[in-house]
């Protein structure tokens, strides 16, 4: 009876044991479901977008200020009082058209003086011509007594004195020589009525210079002198010329940009060029003109122009203008938006496969828009890529991915994740502002 009962205990003892056992087996089991099932419950979403082929370009827009035109500082071109003047700022004034007269006394009498030495020259050149006339005439009529006398010597040996003969032919002689004379003088003459007419001119010149003319047509931006206000020449470097006035060409104004260097190399002439005049409001279609062709030393930019017309002065110069000027432009461009791009020595994107597994691609970017980055290399159409928050992902990570909208402004969820989440999966939150 005793070993009866030691079997019926070795029993229970077994069928604890083995009870014990299938509890810990069981729990565990169901343990680990629980695990794979909350696993799949928190798996990570992810906003991405859809690498696609679209047109990508790039521009640049740059701050810059009008300029008239032409902008100078009227000088007089001799010294003088200022006996009136015509204009005051804001005047609009055209080519030729007088500004201000000057009172030069001294100058009035150099022109006086001119004229009366080149009337002084006429008369010489006068009496010169009369000299060689005389001078012609006695030596035709001495010439022809010694052609008489030397024939008559040679029909009648002897009836001439040899010395007659030769006081004749030295009379001649020196007749013809009073011609040449005579010529040489009148000669001299010509040239000095040619000098004293130049010097007339230039006090010509300098006496139509008391009148201050426009250079162009413009408006006067500041007036310097009054009446009879002393006037220094502005070609005399010795003395602090004052201008009369300042002069600006406004019917047609420069626009000036400083243009950075990285961008400097895609100015052309004729290149489009849009400005917008913050304070009219208006947008102008137009070409850029000119550049430097070479770059500053202390900001790193080319200085670029258009050319803006403004017959009605609407615009004024030191308005300021932002202009944009496109740059590249690819029309079958691999695009994705810009917040997928992780930038850096190495750029890279976040790849999510087939089995929505995150994996790093680095990246060869092209051009930059506004919100979107042209990609080179490292991604395929099609691919799928993270947009934002990028650090909060790893390679080998699998995501609960959801579509955004590549309009390229905005990145909006516009469906349901690209493959159907596991039972009891969390939504995922839109991707503009994820973390």
């Amino acid at each position: 009876m005793n070993i009866s009962k030691r079997t019926v205990i070795a029993v229970v003892v077994v069928l604890i044991v083995i009870c014990a056992v299938w509890a810990i087996h069981v729990r565990g089991g169901s343990e680990k479901q629980a695990a794979e099932i909350s696993s799949q419950n928190q798996l990570s979403g992810a906003a991405v977008a859809v690498v696609q082929l679209a047109p990508a370009d790039t521009s640049i827009t740059v701050p810059g200020v009008f300029q008239a035109y032409q902008d100078v500082l009227v000088h007089a071109e001799v010294s003088g009082y200022i006996k009136n003047i015509f204009v005051d700022i804001g005047d609009r004034v055209h080519t030729g058209e007088v500004l201000a007269i000057l009172e030069v006394p001294e100058l009035d009498a150099d022109v006086n003086a001119a004229q009366a030495a080149v009337r002084r020259d006429k008369s010489e050149i006068q009496r010169t011509r009369n000299d060689v006339a005389r001078a012609v005439a006695v030596h035709t009529a001495l010439h022809a007594e010694y052609a008489r006398l030397k024939t008559a010597a040679a029909t009648l040996p002897g009836l001439i004195a040899q010395q007659d003969l030769d006081n004749k032919q030295a009379q001649d002689l020196s007749s013809e020589a009073q011609i040449d004379a005579a010529k040489s003088a009148y000669a001299a003459a010509q040239e000095k009525v040619s000098e004293d007419v130049a010097t007339l001119q230039r006090y010509k010149a300098m006496q139509a210079y008391s009148y201050v003319r426009a250079p162009f047509n413009g408006v006067v931006t500041f007036r310097f002198a009054d009446t009879g206000a002393l006037i220094a020449a502005g070609t005399d470097e010795s003395k602090n010329a004052m201008p009369i006035v300042r002069l600006a060409q406004s019917d047609l104004l420069r626009l000036r940009m400083p243009v950075p260097e990285s961008d400097a190399n895609y100015m052309r002439i004729g290149g489009p060029a849009v400005v917008q005049v913050q304070s009219t409001g208006e947008t102008i279609h137009t070409k850029i003109v000119r550049f430097t062709r070479s770059l500053d030393t202390d900001t790193r930019t080319m200085l670029t122009e258009v050319d803006i017309p403004n017959q009605d002065l609407h615009l004024s110069p030191g308005m300021y203008a932002n202009t944009t000027f496109p740059l590249r432009r690819d029309r079958d461009a691999m695009v994705v938006p810009i917040d997928a791009i992780a930038e850096g020595d190495q750029p890279y994107v976040l790849i999510v496969d087939n089995t929505n597994h995150v994996v790093k691609s680095p990246v060869v970017l092209g051009i930059q828009g506004p919100n979107f980055y042209q990609v080179v290399k490292g991604v395929h159409i099609g691919d799928r890529v993270i947009v934002g928050s990028l650090s909060d992902y790893q390679p080998g990570q699998k995501v609960a991915p959801s579509a955004v909208d590549m309009s390229l402004t905005t990145f909006k969820q516009t469906s349901s994740h690209l493959q159907s989440p596991q039972p009891n999966q969390q939504s995922v939150p839109s991707a503009k502002g994820q973390k």
